[in-house]
């Protein structure tokens, strides 16, 4: 498999909403923030955020590159050919999205770009939960030029490439045949978005993931010791959870191997942290 790039589109003021889905608050941290974060543990490649001509953004995850839609106006597939171009010469293949994914799971991400382990398949598009979901697919970066044409000849429609390229529609069940999503994410929350304050509202009500930590060292004081499950949806809502503050002296490992002190690193269902002492954890 080719090495995977991940692109963001922020969108800019959704009509609906009132406001940029980009910098609604998500359990301490952004939308953009964590869609940008988790799409950043997820992908090997360069994570690249699409934004509208002249949109301020909220904070990125460090590493993180900007690039500007060139025209206001013209539909999201404008914003995913700006985002292919942008990493067309360090990756082969990109998962795109759209920021308000509030449950988007890698387990999802691996298998939407598996899809285009296949040499023949440009686009892999899924249909989840009824839907097309062409802000939540796998595309070939070399799309870019061919979409970008399109766009220019007024076709704005995010299906129009279906006549153009040839195309994988894994639907529910395909997609849940990945024995890894159909243990972390059964239901295909991944495509779930936020497209009004009361689609909003119910996503921020909803419970933390379940993920398992665990003390080491000195750490494992206090009634601190042997794994246990806890709900949080960031690095540090999982450090809270055991009244660790993460920092010069607490660092995290997650899943075993990346380690990290960010408090708005996003965790999913399925996620496993070590936390250590930064003098023991290096």
């Amino acid at each position: 498999m080719e090495t995977a790039a991940g692109v963001v589109l922020a969108g800019g003021r959704s009509t609906r909403m009132g406001r940029p889905k980009a910098a609604l608050e998500w359990h301490g941290s952004t939308l953009l923030y964590r869609t940008a974060a988790l799409l950043g543990r997820t992908v090997e490649g360069p994570v690249v955020v699409v934004r509208a001509p002249g949109q301020d953004l909220p904070p990125l995850p460090g590493g993180v590159e900007v690039v500007e839609d060139p025209r206001e106006g013209l539909g999201p597939m404008q914003g995913v050919a700006a985002g292919l171009a942008a990493v067309a010469d360090r990756a082969a293949v990109a998962f795109v999205c759209s920021t308000d994914l509030p449950f988007l799971h890698p387990a999802f991400v691996r298998r939407v770009l598996r899809g285009l382990a296949d040499p023949g398949i440009d686009l892999v598009l899924p249909v989840a939960r009824g839907y097309r979901q062409p802000l939540a697919a796998g595309y070939r970066s070399a799309l870019a030029g061919l979409i970008t044409g399109l766009v220019a000849e007024g076709d704005l429609r995010p299906g129009m490439l279906l006549r153009h390229c040839a195309t994988d529609l894994p639907a529910d069940e395909a997609l849940r045949a990945d024995p890894e999503l159909a243990a972390q994410d059964p239901e295909l929350d991944s495509v779930v978005n936020v497209n009004t304050p009361e689609d909003y509202a119910e996503a921020r009500a909803r419970p933390g993931p379940e993920i398992t930590v665990e003390c080491f060292g000195a750490l494992a004081a206090a009634g601190r010791r042997g794994r246990r499950s806890v709900a949080a949806a960031t690095l540090g809502e999982a450090a809270d959870g055991l009244g660790l503050t993460l920092g010069r002296h607490v660092i995290a490992a997650l899943n075993g191997d990346r380690i990290s002190r960010d408090p708005q690193l996003p965790l999913v269902r399925g996620d496993e942290v070590a936390f250590l002492s930064a003098d023991a954890g290096g």
